[in-house]
């Protein structure tokens, strides 16, 4: 029975990056020895504590030296840099493969949160893979007496559930290499290089040619490096010349892909393939983790999906096998980042339950030479004896010598193929260092281009030098004065670079996208050193000019982030100049911001598939409800949209990000096949790009209803009972103006009737318990922008009214920009509640136009869950009386009956306070003369009527007020006007806003005027009387 042994998972904390900074993030995670806090920074009380067996915090408290390394501020301060890690981890790891077991170290997080620099390390900040390498070797060479040692290095990345080895010579097979199984060696990958390495300089320069291919396939598959996994394993043999055993051991150093947590509006499903193959080896390392959980707290019949992907059966001995396995979680402590912070710890916390069970493991082969050894001094004994015997049997002799022989030879090859294969390796190492000594050479004389990347140890790894004369950039690799690139948009002849007199141009050539600090260029551009360059739609570099320009500039601070930042300015996005209002903002709101500039490049690369698919199909990012609010007021939750327009049919889509970023691997998929397909290599089994059904295109959905924008029609005048006519401008997600809709509220009488003038009401209160019926009337709608750039389009409006479950649409409405509704909608209230008068005092009704495209069903209002009358009333609040309260639930019929008691006592008081008021009141009419007392109370009601009359009039012509400034709105002038039109538009506007201030003025001093006459009579009244 094997001992079983717990995952150790330990979380740490990085410091901010520039992009957090300058939006004034603020922390969100507290630590305390082993355990970890994070608190939700929308609402402070909320917050979720975790527990692991390591926690690091390398968020604050340290200080740079001047070689750059990173260390505590103070002897013995909090801050835990890479030393701190590596003595917790990386000891632990080298120890347990030392005695023969497996060990696996696993790196989780989301993309930039700190995995890459925790597991390979920054220049002199070493990661654990190096100083792992380091130890490693240094232990091997202090105890080259007592055993022999053999370290075999191997890298591998995952990516769309294929294989690459990063240290292949050869040309990439089509698919990736084979993952096989076997029923001792368990799951592995065939094919997979492994090179033997004798120093830890060899192995980091194994790791650079593994980082340069792994770079390299990158840009020309046009594969998104943070959703791939990175593996290195090493090897470990050693052979105990004493003890007559061996020990072999693999240590797994996996660098997973970027953990990112999709926001969706919704549970939005997708009619294609939800997490695609990209997505598959994380979504099933979730599930094995999550089952493994299960079955440690003893769940029965759990089933483990190992199988499941290419990435779980490789990690089928770290997770609940024969391994050691270490995970290290990282984490930004920044608020814009809390989801996907939260999700990781979530994550960790599932993990630190799975239970292994590690081995110390024999070698095989040593296993066989003992067996050969074995057998050889059988041979022997047995030609000792034929000897003693003095028998002539020289067949058998004979027979016996060449097995003698033909062992030796395999004993020999065994302990010479280790030899063999160091041998190889040092030649290849020679040559790799001549290759690196002649690129450092070539640095110091000539300008450059080097490649920026996303994961941050992928960056300057590919470096394109510039000659002195006329070079090509492009896919053209058939001149010696071409530079080829590679990658998605990259034309054959792309782009020209001059080195004439000690200056580098750039020339786009015709149909290519170039471009340079953030800007399209299509003009010959001078370059500086440390410009941007941006070639096609996702290959990025960083211009390092000649040695006498360079000077003490340190290229890493130009990392993606900031190519990503250029690009969000140049459309108008300039969160890192706005620190001090970002401290202000919402994090929620900021996040969105980040997820905007993070898919620009995806959205860029999907344009560019679609063009080089023929598909006429345009993406655009949107912010959904950047500048709408609800009901109340209020903003609603901001998120990131696509809008997907087809060009040739006009149709428009809406997409969430989590299923734009789906069907960008879908259109990843497809352009894959379609570029295997030009280069007439056997593709897979399948449908070829050319023919593939509308129905399994990435690009194409079913055309569905969109909304469009909303308006607001406020109802306070309603709790006065006074109409409402108004020209509403409906406003898009992001501020556009749509259209406008022209809306009424007519209070009215049961039968739909209109009320008077004499209806109106002075105090909202006196509605409280009475019978209210209003009509919403939807008249036309005007200049509609939807339908102007389509004829075929229609539109619905869609509203709701107070507590009504039910979404109310007009009829559908075709073929017109100023389209006539004529919808009437009766709602009635029973008996006015307090809540129903809070309502119309405080809110809107929420007007949505949605817009509809040809092929495409108009809304259907449910009436399933509205009370309409026989007559067609839709009955609003509807708990404001007892008889309308549904019987059948014993909670409500106990609330009811409480009501009716708080009722008879409220009753009682008010009894009781109507006979002390008409005592008081007989007591007052004694004190005064009878006449006066008369008068007195005749004073108030004809007040009041006069009152209610200049208030009237002041709300009808507020209403004509309120008309001229939505036209003063609408007043623009036209996209051709010239300076002359300008002038006359400015004449104009100036005439409406005069009219506007002097009608405005009249209103208001008629009001005061009238107000001023009432007081005054009601003051002569007064004297008169006294």
């Amino acid at each position: 029975m094997h001992s079983r042994d717990c995952v150790k998972v330990a979380v740490r904390v990085r410091p901010f990056n520039k992009r957090e900074r300058d939006a004034g993030s603020h922390c969100v995670i507290s630590m305390a020895a082993s355990s970890i806090t994070i608190h939700d920074p929308r609402h402070s009380q909320c917050r979720r504590s975790f527990c692991f067996d390591y926690a690091y915090w390398s968020h604050s408290g340290f200080i740079q030296d001047q070689t750059g390394l990173y260390l505590p501020e103070e002897v013995g301060g909090r801050y835990a840099d890479q030393d701190c890690v590596f003595q917790d981890l990386g000891e632990g790891i080298l120890e347990n493969a030392l005695q023969g077991y497996n060990a696996t170290l696993l790196a989780y997080g989301q993309t930039g949160s700190g995995k890459s620099y925790s597991m390979v390390g920054y220049r002199p900040n070493k990661g654990l893979v190096p100083k792992l390498c380091e130890r490693l070797f240094e232990t091997i060479k202090g105890k080259q007496d007592a055993r022999q040692c053999q370290v075999f290095f191997s890298m591998l990345e995952i990516y769309n559930e294929q294989v690459v080895d990063l240290l292949s010579r050869g040309s990439r097979p089509p698919g990736g290499l084979r993952v096989r199984e076997e029923q001792h060696r368990g799951f592995y990958v065939e094919g997979l290089r492994t090179v033997p390495c004798d120093s830890a300089a060899q192995v980091e320069q194994l790791m650079e040619q593994g980082t340069r291919t792994r770079t390299t396939a990158a840009t020309h598959m046009n594969a998104n490096s943070s959703r791939s996994h990175m593996l290195i394993v090493l090897q470990l043999k050693q052979i105990l010349s004493k003890e007559s055993i061996s020990k072999q051991s693999n240590i797994n150093l996996v660098d997973l892909a970027g953990s990112e947590r999709q926001r969706s509006s919704g549970p939005e499903a997708d009619r294609l393939k939800e997490g695609t193959a990209i997505n598959l080896s994380l979504t099933t390392l979730g599930n094995v983790i999550s089952a493994l959980a299960d079955m440690a707290v003893g769940k029965k019949a759990v089933h483990v999906p190992y199988r499941d992907s290419v990435l779980t059966k490789l990690l089928q001995s770290a997770l609940g096998g024969n391994s050691r396995t270490v995970m290290i979680a990282t984490l930004s402590p920044a608020d814009i980042c809390y989801e996907e912070s939260l999700s990781t710890l979530r994550y960790a916390e599932r993990a630190k339950h799975i239970q292994n069970r590690p081995v110390v493991n024999e070698s095989p082969t040593e296993r066989l030479v003992k067996e050969l050894k074995a057998e050889n001094a059988r041979l022997l004994q047995r030609l000792s004896r034929l000897g003693q015997e003095g028998r002539s049997a020289n067949d058998e002799t004979k027979e016996i010598r060449q097995l003698l022989a033909h062992n030796e030879l395999q004993i020999r090859a065994i302990h010479t193929l280790w030899e063999q294969h160091l041998q190889e390796a040092l030649k290849d190492w020679e040559q790799q260092y001549a290759h690196i000594t002649q690129e450092r050479r070539m640095m110091q004389m000539h300008p450059y281009i080097l490649n920026i990347n996303e994961d941050a140890q992928l960056s300057g790894v590919v470096k394109l030098f510039i000659q002195e004369g006329e070079w090509d950039i492009g896919l053209c690799d058939d001149m010696r004065t071409s530079i080829t690139i590679k990658g998605l948009g990259i034309q054959q002849r792309h782009a020209v670079m001059r080195n004439e007199q000690r200056q580098v141009t750039l020339t786009p050539l015709m149909g290519s996208k170039v471009t340079v600090n953030g800007r399209a260029v299509c003009e010959t551009t001078k370059l500086k050193h440390l410009d941007r360059l941006i070639l096609g739609s996702n290959c990025t570099y960083l211009y390092i000019g000649f040695p006498s320009e360079r000077g003490d500039d340190d290229w890493s601070n130009y990392d993606y982030d900031y190519f990503l930042s250029e690009l969000a300015a140049a459309e108008g996005i300039h969160l890192g100049e706005t620190s001090a209002e970002c401290c202000e903002t919402d994090p929620s709101l900021l996040a969105v911001f980040y997820d905007y500039i993070k898919l620009m490049p995806l959205v860029a690369e999907a344009n560019q598939m679609s063009q080089e698919l023929n598909k006429g199909v345009e993406f655009k990012l949107e912010i959904k409800n950047l500048v709408l609010s609800d009901s109340k007021g209020h903003d609603l939750e901001k998120d990131i949209v696509c809008r997907v327009i087809s060009k040739p049919s006009k149709q428009v889509w809406m997409w969430s990000k989590a299923k734009f970023v789906n069907r960008k691997f879908l259109m990843e998929e497809i352009y894959q096949q379609h570029l295997t397909e030009l280069n007439g290599e056997n593709r897979e089994a399948g449908l070829s790009t050319a023919t593939l059904p509308r129905d399994k295109d990435p690009f194409w959905d079913p055309v569905e209803p969109l909304l469009l924008g909303t308006a607001h029609l406020w109802l306070q005048s309603l709790a006065f009972r006074i109409p409402l006519d108004e020209q509403l401008e409906v406003l898009g997600s992001e501020g556009s103006e749509e259209g406008i809709v022209h809306a009424k509220l007519l209070p009215c009488t049961s039968t739909g009737m209109p009320l008077g003038e004499d209806d109106i009401l002075i105090d909202p209160s006196e509605l409280l318990g009475r019978r209210l019926d209003v009509q919403l009337v939807l008249e036309q709608c005007f200049g509609l922008r939807w339908i102007r750039e389509d004829r075929s389009r229609g539109v619905q409006i869609g509203f709701r009214l107070f507590d009504s479950s039910v979404l109310l649409y007009t009829s559908a409405v075709w073929h017109n920009v100023i389209p006539v509704l004529h919808h009437r909608v009766h709602f009635a209230s029973l008996q006015v509640s307090e809540h129903l008068l809070d309502y119309l005092q405080s809110s809107a009704v929420l007007l949505e136009l949605w817009g509809l495209q040809e092929g495409c069903t108009s809304l259907v209002s449910p009436l399933e869950g509205a009370t309409v009358t026989t007559e067609g009333i839709f009955i609003i609040d509807g708990n404001g009386t007892a008889d309308d309260i549904p019987a059948d639930s014993a909670a409500l019929n106990t609330s009811l009956k409480v009501l009716q008691k708080d009722l008879e006592e409220l009753k009682s008081v008010n009894k009781s306070l109507m006979k002390e008021n008409q005592s008081l009141r007989g007591q007052l009419n004694v004190a005064r003369n009878g006449t006066n007392s008369a008068r007195s109370r005749s004073l108030r009601p004809s007040c009041d009527a006069e009152f209610a009359r200049s208030l009237k009039v002041f709300y009808h012509n507020m209403t004509s007020v309120r008309a001229q400034l939505q036209s003063l709105c609408r007043h623009r002038p036209s996209d051709s006007c010239d300076l002359l039109g300008l002038r006359l538009f400015v004449d104009e506007q100036s005439g409406l806003l005069k009219d506007f201030s002097e009608h405005l003025e009249t209103t208001v001093s008629a009001l005061k005027h009238d107000v001023a006459a009432i007081v005054r009579r009601k003051r002569e009244r007064w004297g008169s009387w006294s």
